[in-house]
C-alpha cells in the first residue's frame, strides 16, 4: 500500500485543495480575512486547466451564494467561503437555498463582532449558523472542524450531507482554525461528474430546455400558504431525519470524569490542554467536543453528563453553545459557561481556573 502523503499548510489552504479533489464544480467567493487564502489558494492552484472546476471572485458576498444557487439547482457542487460579516450578507441566499432544498455548501472561517468587528477568531457566529440566520423556519447541516485535516475531511462530508438531504452545509471553523498550520493528508482525487451522471443523480435538478419549459422548476416561492404549510412540514420531517442519523461528536477521557468540558472547534483544542493540566492536578476532567453543532448532540451531552458533578461550555463567545447543552442537561448537573470575546482567546489555565471558580466552589 503507497504511503499516504502528508502536507504542512494553513486550513484555509486546505479547504482549496480539498475542493478540488473532492470534485467541486463550482467556487464562488469574495475575500475577507481571516478566510481570503482559501481563493488565494484556488487562483494559484488554477484547476479550470485540470479538473475544469470554476473559480470565481464575485462582486460581493450577497452574489456568491446566489451564483451557488444557481449552480446548485443544475445539480453541480458549488462552494463558497466568507468570514462573519461576509457570511451576514448571504443569509437571504442560505434561506433560498433551504426553501428550495438546494445542496449548496459554504464555509464561515469567523471573527469577531458584532458589526465588521475584528479581524481575531471568534465563535460567535454558532447562533447565526445553528438557529439559522436568515427568515423562515429551517436548519443548515453544520460541521466545526477542530483541525487542518478536518477542515479538508469536511468538505467533502459537507457536499456528501449536502445532497444526501437536498439542504445547504456548513463549515464552521474559525480565524484560529484557518489560519493555523499543521500536517493533513488531503483526500484522494474524485473526478467530477458527468451531465448524465448529475441527470441520473439529481432528477429534481434543472437544466433548460429549448423546445419547452423545464418541468424542474426551481424556487422557494409559494403564494398559497396552505400549500407552503405543507412544505414546511415536509421540511421538518427531513430536519428529524437528519437529528436521528447524521449527529456527530467526539469524547475524551469522560469515562471516569467528574466534570465535563464542552466545547467545540478552537475552543475544544485550547480545551484539551485545559483538562491535561487539571488532571495534573488530580482534578478528574474530561472533554466532550460536538463534530455536528447542528445537529446538535442533545442526548449524548445528556447521556454523558449523567451522574457527573458539572460541565462547563468553554467557547469564544458571550455563551451561545452553553443555552443548547443547559436545554439538554434539563438541571441534572451544574451547568456553567467561561469564554471570550471580540477576538480575545482563553488560555487553558483560564478555562481550568473557572472550572474551578464556578463548578468546585
Amino acid at each position: 500500500m503507497a504511503e499516504k502523503e502528508v502536507t504542512l499548510m494553513k486550513g484555509n489552504e486546505a479547504i482549496a485543495h480539498a475542493a478540488i479533489r473532492c470534485g467541486t464544480d463550482g467556487y464562488f467567493g469574495y475575500p475577507i480575512t481571516p478566510q481570503s487564502e482559501v481563493i488565494e489558494s484556488l487562483a494559484e492552484l488554477k484547476p479550470w486547466e485540470t479538473t475544469g472546476m470554476v473559480v470565481l471572485q464575485a462582486e460581493s458576498e450577497v452574489a456568491s451564494i446566489n451564483m451557488v444557487y444557481g449552480a446548485a439547482g443544475a445539480g453541480k457542487r458549488a462552494l463558497t467561503s466568507s468570514s462573519s460579516p461576509g457570511v451576514a450578507l448571504m443569509q437571504e441566499g442560505i434561506s433560498y437555498l433551504a426553501g428550495a432544498e438546494l445542496p449548496g455548501v459554504f464555509v464561515n472561517v469567523q471573527r469577531g463582532g458584532p458589526g465588521l468587528g475584528t479581524i481575531q477568531p471568534s465563535q460567535g457566529d454558532y447562533f447565526q449558523a445553528t438557529r439559522g440566520g436568515g427568515n423562515g423556519d429551517y436548519y443548515v447541516i453544520t460541521l466545526a472542524p477542530a483541525s487542518v485535516q478536518e477542515m479538508a475531511d469536511f468538505v467533502d462530508l459537507a457536499f456528501e450531507l449536502a445532497f444526501k438531504y437536498r439542504n445547504p452545509a456548513c463549515i464552521l471553523s474559525d480565524g484560529i482554525i484557518g489560519q493555523m498550520m499543521e500536517k493533513v493528508v488531503l483526500p484522494p482525487f474524485k473526478p467530477r461528474r458527468t451531465e448524465e451522471e448529475i441527470k441520473k443523480e439529481c432528477p429534481w435538478a434543472t437544466f433548460g430546455r429549448s423546445a419547452k419549459r423545464d418541468p424542474n422548476i426551481i424556487t422557494s416561492l409559494e403564494l398559497q400558504p396552505e400549500v407552503m404549510e405543507t412544505r414546511n412540514i415536509a421540511l421538518q420531517k427531513k430536519y428529524d431525519e437528519i437529528r436521528a442519523n447524521e449527529v456527530r461528536y467526539e469524547t475524551t477521557l469522560c469515562d471516569d470524569a467528574d466534570y465535563i468540558i464542552v466545547a467545540f472547534g478552537s475552543a475544544a483544542r485550547i480545551s484539551e490542554k485545559a483538562i491535561e493540566n487539571a488532571r495534573e492536578e488530580g482534578i478528574k476532567v474530561g472533554l466532550f467536543r460536538p463534530i455536528t453543532v447542528w445537529p446538535f448532540p442533545t442526548n449524548e451531552i445528556a447521556e454523558m453528563a449523567r451522574g457527573k458533578k458539572g460541565v462547563l461550555v468553554a467557547e469564544i463567545n458571550a455563551g451561545q453553545m452553553v443555552e443548547d447543552v443547559k436545554l439538554a442537561i434539563n438541571g441534572e448537573v451544574p451547568v456553567e459557561y467561561y469564554g471570550r470575546l471580540g477576538g480575545m482567546v482563553p488560555e487553558p489555565e483560564e478555562i481550568v481556573n473557572a472550572l474551578k471558580t464556578k463548578l468546585m466552589k
